[in-house]
């Protein structure tokens, strides 16, 4: 928390121009404190199910713009409010509530294909190149209007030739990210022709977001802010429907269906029960319906009856790797670890693909503790490694299964791992020399003395002072 400014009328020239200079920060740069104390309250989520959806539509769409689906992070984001915004490094954002809000699937793919049209043209990577040019053009008004305030003697005169320079300069950097939006829209409709996918979504989600011009910005959802929007996107829109040979087109076979499961899900685990028993009572037998239902059961303790009632969407839908995952958690987080390990297994087996199902299996495995079943976890674990090596929590895992084998070198060798990651290099040096002393030679070996040398001081940023 900053300490509260005390200034005499000498010095109000010099504040003036940090506190505008403190609003602009706010405002545009992404390394700002307001924007660190935001993400000190974001929380992220994982789910194979969404996952899996989001890939299935934003991987067609990143193809046919040019852009390896394999470069692109995409985060989810537990977030009631529509939004979805890219960051520098191919980062794809994305809030549940964009997921829950929706109206279709169409809708989705919409704000999808916009976001890769923000991908495609770099967009990101010229942001602060724009951010710095409006800057130096605020600070020289600030410049401009003290030195009118001090030939004048009216600091007033002082306070508004600088907030005036701020909005101008403010004004040709959102000029600029508005010119963004409608390329980006421009390249969405072209990306979904390309695919013969319609641009409905596009359109009807517009019109939601413009509903909004009236509310306070307080009550605005974060898109209509991030994304500036006007009557001209929706009208281009719009217009591309009218003209184009895909506007009537169905999304492709299971997409619609898999949107309103995974929306049925997220409302289910976010929602509170009461809610989701609200928008899907009894009277709705559908399977989005059901499924949330479920969930909500299973979130109000009563864990025999939630996982009847995924049974029966099992015996409807037996190859769907995600009702057998959501049975496996029930039971484990029941406390019923051997009864969750074959619906597990079987969600493994059906989608040996997905990192978090196999995390999870591994997680029973390891609970119930068996020779056979933690050489089991360390193949899962594996697996899991293969695409999730930044996480801390999967080497953790592997280090207690390690551990329970009796292969401590091996253990020692995934610790190291974690602590680098958790940003503690003493620990992982430490550990890292340890597990070297010990493994063979082979790349455990080579891993472990790479470690060791990354977590060397000389290896390590500088410590910035506070």
């Amino acid at each position: 928390m900053s300490r509260p400014l005390a200034f005499s009328i000498a010095g109000t020239k010099l504040v003036v121009i940090l506190v505008v200079l403190a609003l602009f920060v706010a405002l545009v740069a992404p390394g700002s404190a307001s924007a660190q104390q935001a993400s000190q309250r974001i929380v992220t989520i994982r789910d194979a199910e969404t996952e899996n959806l989001v890939r299935r539509l934003s991987h067609p769409l990143f193809r046919t713009a040019g852009v390896d689906p394999g470069l692109v992070r995409i985060t989810l984001i537990q977030n009631r409010a529509i939004n979805a915004f890219v960051s520098t490094g191919n980062r794809l954002f994305i809030h549940t509530g964009l997921i829950q809000q929706a109206g279709s699937v169409k809708e989705l793919i919409g704000v999808l294909a916009h976001e890769t049209g923000h991908i495609a043209g770099g967009h990101l990577a010229r942001m602060p190149d724009e951010m710095r040019a409006a800057m130096l053009r605020s600070v020289a008004a600030m410049l401009l209007g003290g030195a009118a305030a001090v030939a004048t003697g009216q600091s007033s005169a002082l306070a508004a030739g600088m907030l005036g320079g701020q909005a101008s300069a403010m004004g040709e950097f959102y000029a600029f990210t508005r010119a963004q939006e409608q390329s980006a829209d421009q390249a969405a409709v072209t990306y979904l022709d390309r695919l013969g996918w319609s641009s409905r979504g596009m359109a009807s989600l517009l019109e939601k977001l413009l509903e909004q011009e009236l509310l306070a910005v307080g009550r605005q959802d974060p898109y209509f802010r991030t994304h500036p929007l006007s009557r001209d996107r929706l009208e281009f829109a719009r217009e591309h429907i009218a003209r184009s040979r895909h506007a009537d087109a169905p999304v492709p076979p299971g997409f619609e269906e898999g949107f309103a499961m995974v929306r049925a899900k997220l409302d289910g685990f976010i929602d509170p029960p009461a809610m989701t028993w609200r928008r899907y009572p009894p009277s709705d037998t559908s399977s989005p319906a059901r499924y949330a239902r479920a969930i909500a059961q299973f979130r109000s303790g009563r864990i025999l009856e939630a996982v009847a009632m995924v049974e029966a969407l099992i015996a409807e839908a037996p190859r769907s790797p995600w009702l057998h995952e959501l049975k496996g958690q029930i039971l484990f987080e029941g406390h019923r670890p051997a009864e969750a390990l074959a619906p597990y297994a079987q969600a493994s087996d059906l989608a040996p693909d997905e990192p978090m199902i196999r995390l999870s299996h591994a997680r029973v495995l390891i609970e119930l503790g068996q020779p056979a079943q933690l050489h089991r976890a360390v193949a899962e674990l594996e697996a899991t490694l293969r695409t999730e090596r930044d996480s801390p929590f999967v080497w953790r895992q592997m280090a207690v299964a390690q551990g329970r084998l009796g292969n401590m070198p091996q253990a020692d060798l995934a610790l190291a791992e974690e602590a680098l990651l958790l940003g503690d290099p003493r620990s992982a040096r430490t550990l890292a020399t340890r597990a070297a002393t010990a493994l063979p030679a082979g790349p455990q070996l080579l891993r472990a003395q790479d470690l060791r040398n990354a977590a060397a001081p000389e290896n390590q940023p500088p410590q910035r002072g506070r």
